[in-house]
């Protein structure tokens, strides 16, 4: 009897849509008969290539294409590469979200400002210990540790097996708020026996141990301890809401005033604060406005910017094009946070126009990460007693750092599965197998547009931005199909036009040779005259200086 149920059940499908083989777009459909459930939605910022673009989100179209199954998203906390894509995606499947407090808090923020695109969906919040209904599937959220509080991992039920997503996490016997990961309820799911671990791989590469979050408040006290007679200027990621509460007790404890500078900083404090998540003594916080009524040793600047982003407000200080602060010889700037990869360049820049500014650059020693490296992981893997092993959250190198964790502790190779995004994986005790693909190419947001810029148009751009553009405008007299007026030729971006006169006019005479001797047999077709003169130009530039720009001809008619 045991045996013909067994039959009967179904396999469960794990579909990640985003957040492999990078770092950011995390999201992760489960799907078991007729229930599917997403973790995550999370966006990636743009790489240095895909010139114009703002975000980059995920491909939901099967999830669009199978939205009367799609019971809700699950988030495991309020990070951007988590919840960032949540305001495009809600436009089009739009279903339940549940999340904790704080991440709740920083969801409805975002989706209030683009409420006008988005109908109301349903929102509740979830508390550490609970467990959701969610068609086939029970969901149950389990206190973890993070660089922003409320983070949770999940437990999720369902016929075919428990399979625990560890979210971002790391393992914090000291956290600054709450807690510290709930490493009893892992034990306990891993005793009744576990289908698959879902783990993070961001520092799968890193030996030993992630430090605790309280080693920056003591590296800040001790920062300002001998910084005493400057300000002091701080910039890390607006979520890290720990780290913000530990700059606060340090300013305090000296009887410094901060303010909060950077619009996504202002946002996320405010929201910890109405939440009480985050914990700011009485007269401890002014406005920007308020920085010259007080001595500038007696103050602090919390600032976005630690990434290097050019707009963010510790960029504008650097360049000085910030209305309210400008930095200076008295100022001591840390950097509380690594710069992610790709984005060394800009951070570096950064650093170097505040010391040419005078000030006194700190930007080792002051962060410590919110992923947990090698031994937490090792620790997660013993508890839990997968029998499948799926590495997520991380580039190929660190998937594959996890999948060989996971063989030191005993998993086999073949139960160690290294999916790519769009790969369905079909699960239960007997096998895991991947049986096919779905949708999973990125979506490229650019201002209010939405998917309306592919590969196609960032392969112009790049163009463009490498080359240049010529443009060469004809008019045609319609009757008697002939040169009225023309070639003009304009450039930009290509060539200097006052020092290339000489090359651009033997440019007008090849053109005009090439356009009249095609009049000459009676070409009239708008289409071949504009591929001639295409041709022609980009002939004539190869064969000049070896350059490729972007041609545009205009043909007016008369």
């Amino acid at each position: 009897m045991n045996k013909e149920k067994k039959k009967n059940v179904s396999k469960l499908k794990i579909i990640p849509l985003g957040g492999l083989e990078q770092i950011g777009m995390n999201i992760t459909a489960f799907e078991y008969e007729d229930s599917i459930i997403v973790v995550d939605c999370g966006l990636a910022f743009p790489e240095g290539d895909m010139l114009g673009i703002d975000l980059v989100i995920p491909d939901v179209t099967y999830l669009k294409e199978n939205i009367d199954r799609v019971k809700g998203f699950v988030i495991t906390h309020g990070h951007e590469d988590h919840i960032g894509a949540l305001p495009y995606v809600l436009r089009d499947v739009n279903v339940p979200i549940y999340a904790t407090k704080l991440t709740m808090g920083i969801i409805e923020s975002k989706l209030k400002e683009h409420e006008d695109k988005i109908k109301k969906c349903k929102r509740k919040v979830v508390k550490f210990g609970q467990s959701i209904n969610l068609g086939q599937f029970r969901v149950e959220f389990i206190k973890t540790n993070h660089s922003i509080v409320d983070a949770a991992a999940l437990a999720i039920f369902s016929p075919a097996g428990v399979v625990v997503h560890t979210g971002d996490f790391k393992v914090d016997y000291t956290p600054v708020y709450g807690d510290s990961i709930d490493l009893e309820r892992f034990a306990t799911l891993g005793k009744k026996g576990v289908l698959a671990l879902l783990c993070d791989s961001t520092n799968a590469e890193r030996p030993g141990f992630t430090p605790s979050e309280k080693t920056v408040g003591r590296t800040f006290e001790t920062i300002f301890s001998e910084h005493k007679n400057t300000r002091i200027v701080i910039a890390t990621f607006a979520s890290n809401v720990d780290r913000v509460q530990q700059i606060i007790n340090a300013a305090h404890y000296y009887g410094r005033k901060v303010v909060v500078e950077g619009r996504s900083m202002v946002n996320i404090i405010d929201i910890a604060q109405q939440l009480h998540r985050i914990s700011i003594p009485e007269n401890t916080l002014i406005d920007v406005e308020s920085l010259k009524k007080y001595p500038a040793e007696k103050t602090v600047i919390i600032t976005t910017g630690s990434q290097g982003e050019s707009m963010a407000a510790l960029s504008r200080m650097a360049n000085g094009t910030h209305k309210k602060v400008s930095i200076g010889p008295n100022d001591t700037v840390i950097f509380s946070s690594n710069p992610i990869p790709g984005n060394e360049k800009a951070v570096t820049k950064i650093i170097n126009e505040l010391l040419l500014k005078g000030a006194d650059v700190i930007f080792q020693d002051a962060h410590v990460s919110g992923h947990a490296c090698q031994e937490e992981i090792k620790l997660i893997y013993s508890l839990v007693q997968p029998k499948y092993a799926i590495p997520v959250h991380g580039e190929y190198k660190h998937l594959m750092a996890q999948a060989k964790i996971a063989g030191e502790l005993g998993i086999e190779k073949k139960n160690t599965l290294i999916l790519r995004s769009g790969d369905v994986l079909e699960i239960d005790e007997d096998s895991a197998k991947v049986t096919g693909k779905v949708p999973c190419q990125s979506i490229y947001v650019d201002g209010l547009g939405v998917g309306d810029v592919g590969n196609s148009v960032l392969r112009d751009r790049q163009h463009l931005s490498e080359s240049g553009v010529v443009v060469a405008t004809i008019v045609v007299d319609k009757e008697f199909n002939y040169l009225l007026s023309g070639p003009e030729i304009n450039t930009r971006g290509f060539v200097y036009e006052k020092e290339s006169e000489e090359l651009l006019l033997e440019a007008k005479k090849e053109l005009s040779r090439a356009l009249n001797n095609a009049f000459d047999k009676n070409v009239s077709d708008w289409g071949k005259l504009k591929g001639i003169m295409k041709d022609t130009l980009a002939d004539f530039f190869w064969k000049k200086n070896k350059r490729r720009p972007v041609i545009v001809p205009i043909i007016s008619e008369v």
